[in-house]
């Protein structure tokens, strides 16, 4: 619903939870599902104990999951496919909207069943939902063993001993905001083995109506420049073609450190690191974009000409009591300015409707918007009621058949828009990077420049040689299905 939350999928304004796995081969499974990780370089040793982990929500909090499960095996715990037996789970929670939350806790509740039942000893709950709450979490749910915050990750191996060991003196581990955002090195990766997320920055200064990320995530910090390379670098040795950058808020870099903002200098040393094919840039928002970021990104020769930047809305009223601090002639300035600088240039926004106050008028406002600019990628969020948000408090909330109403109608609007684009792909021959064969069948799934993991279309490749997940496969698009594309492999994978 913000800059710092998840975005939706062509198909849903729900974030799915990750499903995990980090196999030698890339290996997907529907989401929620828990696949074995494989401990790289283990030795033939007893573990301390065994454990099962959810990971829902955003990149940004995979990346907290996958840093956490990087922690316990190199303590010593290991992972396995099944809660059914495991000696503790960990659910890494959402707490950004109703939705997420509402997922967070039917997960927590099948958890708790399980400890019930006698089949798991222990639940360790984390993450966003975990920070929001804090206390009235375990006033709710007093089964739940352990509580660790957003900042609290560092700790999960101490909180995993005191569980194993039968210690419950302390049941919460909450840190506050560190000045500078953690490092996320010697994770053990939940996505394929060929692309990777590098969160550059944690929390958020912006100070948005509907927004609780602040309170969950704090104030915006940086990570410092060389850190962010060396987690870059590490991802690569472990596979990763494609770097996809996330922040709670990526135009921000910077500014905590000396006033300024840093992103198109961070961008210009990720695009010298050598491994990389694809560096795909996530969650901007409508400030701080100036010519030299964007002449950075026109230049680059890894940055991919794709932006991910949520706008909201387009109604300057609505955007004024959303506290954007951006107008409705800024934006469309903006937009013009980033098109004309970035040759096929691929946008991906999205919008809240049923906001406090939103009119017939200005739902009308935003679909001749989205007429107009034609994104190429494009989702819409019903407003989320957030109790702790200056949003809860104003006049004129919207029904929520309502608001069903009208994200219909904007989807049926950018419908079109999205299927007069997959109709001009057709005769086009476009690099795909394969992620994943589908089952049963002898097609393959994989993206073009124009797509993130989990939020955009996919291209079906049809192979004519041998093909594995990984390779960017040159195919020629031979037809559309809805959002997606179908296409035949031309040359070799490489």
């Amino acid at each position: 619903m913000t800059d710092n939350g998840p975005s939706p999928s062509h198909e849903s304004s729900k974030a799915a939870p990750e499903s995990l796995s980090a196999n030698s081969e890339p290996a997907t499974a529907p989401a929620g599902e828990l696949l074995l990780i494989e401990k790289r370089g283990a030795e033939d040793q007893a573990p301390k104990g065994t454990y099962a982990f959810v990971s829902l929500g955003c990149p940004k909090n995979l990346v907290d999951s996958e840093r956490m499960l990087g922690l316990l095996q190199l303590d010593g715990y290991r992972l396995v496919p099944d809660p059914e037996g495991a000696d503790f789970v960990v659910v890494n929670t959402c707490g950004f909207i109703e939705q997420a939350r509402a997922e967070s806790f039917a997960t927590i509740d099948e958890m708790l069943e399980l400890k019930r039942e006698g089949k798991t000893r222990g639940v360790i709950v984390s993450g966003c939902l975990a920070e929001r709450q804090q206390e009235q979490l375990l006033e709710d749910r007093p089964e739940i063993d352990s509580l660790v915050g957003v900042f609290g990750r560092e700790h999960v191996t101490k909180v995993a001993d005191r569980l194993i060991g039968h210690l419950d003196e302390q049941r919460t581990v909450f840190r506050p905001a560190p000045v500078r955002a953690l490092a996320d090195t010697e994770r053990l990766r939940i996505t394929p083995r060929h692309f990777g997320y590098l969160k550059i920055s944690e929390g958020c200064d912006r100070l948005c109506t509907f927004c609780a990320i602040p309170k969950m995530r704090g104030k915006h910090a940086s990570k410092p420049l060389d850190v962010v390379l060396q987690e870059a670098r590490e991802l690569v040795d472990d596979g990763v073609r494609e770097l996809i950058v996330v922040a709670q808020d990526t135009t921000y870099y910077g500014m905590d450190i000396d006033g300024q903002p840093r992103l198109a200098s961070l961008l210009r040393e990720l695009d010298q690191v050598d491994g990389l094919d694809w560096i795909r840039l996530m969650y901007f928002y409508p400030m701080y974009i100036d010519d030299k970021l964007l002449e950075t990104i026109a230049t680059a020769r890894r940055i991919v000409p794709y932006i991910d930047m949520p706008l909201q809305h387009i109604n300057d009223e609505l955007l004024r009591r959303m506290s954007r601090r951006v107008t409705r002639q800024q934006t469309l300035d903006l937009l013009a300015r980033m098109r004309g600088a970035i040759p096929e240039l691929t946008l991906r926004t999205t919008f809240i409707t049923g906001f406090p106050g939103e009119t017939e008028e200005q739902v009308e406002e935003l679909a001749e918007f989205i007429r107009a600019e034609r994104f190429e990628r494009m989702g819409v969020f019903t407003y989320s009621l957030e109790p702790d948000t200056p949003a809860a408090k104003l006049a004129g909330q919207v029904p929520a058949e309502e608001m069903q109403r009208r994200w219909n109608y904007l989807m049926e609007v950018q419908q079109e828009v999205a299927f007069d684009w997959t109709a001009a792909q057709q005769g086009k021959v476009l690099d795909v990077l394969i992620d994943s064969q589908v089952p049963g069948e002898n097609a393959w799934r994989g993206r073009t420049r124009a797509d993130a993991p989990d939020v955009d279309s996919i291209v079906y490749v049809t192979p004519t040689a041998t093909i594995r997940a990984g390779q960017f496969v040159k195919c020629e698009v031979v037809a559309a299905s809805g959002y997606d594309l179908v296409a035949v492999q031309l040359e070799d994978g490489r």
